[in-house]
């Protein structure tokens, strides 16, 4: 892993953590929201490939904040992360307000397929669950995407609605990640 020194003050680093903001779930998402949030969703994975499928090994074994992940631990944590996402739909379709498993990430992250493995299958993951979900989610009523799971680390209940821009808004978030990174570094 490459790590790079790098000194910043704490709101250099928040700006590093969160380079888009923090999500933010109007008071009432609108269907043109739904439609904005879908359409980041389907446009993610050729969105991603053609952000990092030029990168070196060293390039993908780059920290893009100081105690941060690699690239390539970006790249296997988002398809971590949706493959999740598109089961908290299924289970939310199928279940009422079912409690949905929370999982470590940053534990994930460590794993040695996150540190180590080709991001090309990683990728091609992240172009199937998202054809899979975005498929499901332009199905959905306006019912559906009231429905709720209970999140077992906040005890909250999560609509699918929310779910949607959440997972529109972490694509965002982790491709700014990387786009930064790389910006800083003259790599594009």
């Amino acid at each position: 892993m490459t790590n790079y020194i790098y000194f910043c003050s704490m709101d250099e680093l928040e700006n590093l953590r969160y380079p888009i903001g923090q999500f933010e779930y109007p008071t009432h998402a609108t269907h043109e929201d739904i439609t904005h949030w879908i359409s980041i969703l389907e446009a993610f994975p050729n969105r991603l490939e053609n952000l990092v499928k030029d990168l070196t090994d060293e390039q993908l074994d780059t920290v893009y904040r100081p105690d941060g992940w690699t690239v390539r631990q970006v790249v296997h944590h988002v398809s971590d992360s949706h493959h999740h996402a598109y089961n908290r739909f299924k289970w939310t379709l199928t279940e009422d307000k079912p409690l949905i498993k929370a999982y470590f990430e940053e534990r994930w992250a460590e794993l040695i397929d996150s540190r180590t493995a080709p991001i090309n299958m990683s990728l091609n993951h992240i172009k199937a669950i998202h054809f899979k979900l975005v498929y499901l989610i332009k199905r959905l009523s306006e019912d559906d995407l009231k429905k709720h799971f209970l999140h077992p680390e906040t005890n909250t209940e999560v609509s699918l609605g929310y779910t949607v821009g959440n997972y529109a808004w972490h694509s965002n978030h982790h491709y700014a990640h990387i786009e930064h990174l790389l910006k800083r570094n003259n790599w594009i």
